[in-house]
């Protein structure tokens, strides 16, 4: 299971760090929000990880395998009998050993206004501006007063101005055309679209992992 730029590589047993901190030291580089791409035994793509979670991982010895050039590196406590301080390279991907969950492809990513406005780019998709997300709402395009569903297939993101003139109309009857089709995002969909600061190992990975044949914008 290889990328382009990532390299298989299965886990050793070897020395693990006695203790990390909070305050362990960072390669060059490194940022606060840095996550790592967690997989089941088969190599499914689970959720994003924090670099602190990763490196529970490696100290239990439960990490499989892992995919790519090692992306940080975390210092340790100092081994009283060597003098040597302990350093865990961690990898952008991570195989976690255990039971396999056969049916996260299939997942459909909870429905919150973070995951809708992430999935619509942080547009409006009736004036096609972008907003930051305090300047968003969530819109249904059949409202619900006429009997529309809170699902996401019936739901896009509006800013404030466009959602007030919308009102409990269709977009048809306000006169307020759609610029996209809302869709319902897979789970490989949702983790693209939940991070933005995807390393490039990551990116060809969960590329590799979408339908062959993309949804057709509206």
């Amino acid at each position: 299971m290889e990328t382009d730029r990532a390299t298989f590589r299965p886990a050793h047993t070897g020395d693990r760090p006695a203790a990390l901190h909070a305050d362990t030291c960072i390669a060059a580089g490194f940022a606060p929000n840095l996550r790592l791409l967690g997989l089941d035994a088969h190599g499914r793509a689970l959720d994003w990880m924090s670099w602190q979670d990763a490196a529970c991982l490696y100290a239990r010895d439960a990490v499989a395998w892992t995919l790519g050039a090692p992306c940080l590196e975390l210092h340790g406590g100092t081994n009283r009998r060597s003098g040597l301080r302990s350093m865990l390279l961690l990898h952008p991907i991570i195989a976690a050993r255990g039971h396999a969950r056969p049916g996260v492809m299939g997942q459909t990513p909870a429905l919150t206004n973070q995951a809708l406005f992430a999935r619509d780019q942080h547009l409006c998709l009736y004036c096609g501006r972008q907003f930051n997300r305090h300047a968003l709402t969530r819109d249904h395009v059949l409202p619900v007063s006429k009997g529309g569903r809170d699902i996401w297939e019936n739901v896009v993101t509006a800013c404030v101005h466009c959602n007030s003139r919308k009102g409990s109309h269709t977009p048809q009857q306000a006169d307020m055309p759609l610029l996209a089709v809302p869709y319902r995002p897979s789970w490989v969909e949702h983790l693209i679209l939940s991070n933005r600061n995807i390393l490039a190992d990551q990116m060809a990975f969960l590329k590799a992992q979408l339908p062959r044949h993309p949804r057709s914008a509206g």
